[in-house]
């Protein structure tokens, strides 16, 4: 590839791939539920595209295209940690509470929403707890509000299934926080 052709798929990339950065790092943060992992699966998302942006099928939606990189990433990368030994730092378990929430107000305005839009460690939990391919459905429906339609496209797989998928994940999240609910008195515990 000469450098013309590798200028005018740098362009293309921008055009066609960049815009959908932001959706990609809030994806990336619900799968990882950490900051950090988030912008390090959004960079190997976006390198692992860029890389392999000669293949991709122009005219076709370039948004499920890097949310299929992503998901795939994160189910290897997930897999990899499973099967290696737990490693705990003991140190940063004793600061952790001090730094959850960022003292700098100059923070980026991303970093700013999370913090300001936590969910509650049961909820988080129990939504950590679903199997992956219920989680993905749930967090791109409930949370991002993506259509049944978009869901499929992204995890390419048919409609009726993103639809059966969200159903379960719903029903398997209400089994979950059940008495959390009722702790919180949002049902009757009758």
């Amino acid at each position: 590839m000469n450098l013309d052709e590798k200028s005018a798929l740098t362009l293309e990339f921008e055009k066609e791939a960049v815009p959908h950065m932001d959706s990609l790092l809030n994806f990336a943060f619900k799968l990882t539920g950490d900051s950090d992992d988030a912008n390090d699966l959004l960079q190997e998302t976006f390198l692992r595209a860029y890389r392999f942006f000669d293949k991709f099928e122009k005219g076709t939606n370039c948004k499920a295209w890097l949310y299929r990189i992503m998901k795939n990433l994160y189910i290897n990368s997930y897999k990899k940690k499973t099967t290696a030994p737990l490693k705990i730092d003991y140190e940063e378990v004793e600061n952790f509470y001090e730094n959850v929430k960022p003292s700098n107000t100059d923070d980026s305005h991303l970093e700013r929403e999370i913090f300001d839009n936590l969910l509650d460690d049961e909820i988080t939990n129990a939504l950590s707890g679903l199997p992956e391919e219920f989680r993905t459905v749930i967090i791109l429906s409930d949370l991002e509000g993506y259509t049944y339609e978009e869901i499929a496209e992204f995890v390419n797989c048919p409609v009726g299934t993103v639809r059966s998928r969200l159903h379960r994940a719903r029903k398997m999240l209400f089994t979950k926080l059940h008495t959390y609910a009722e702790g919180r008195g949002l049902i009757d515990k009758n």
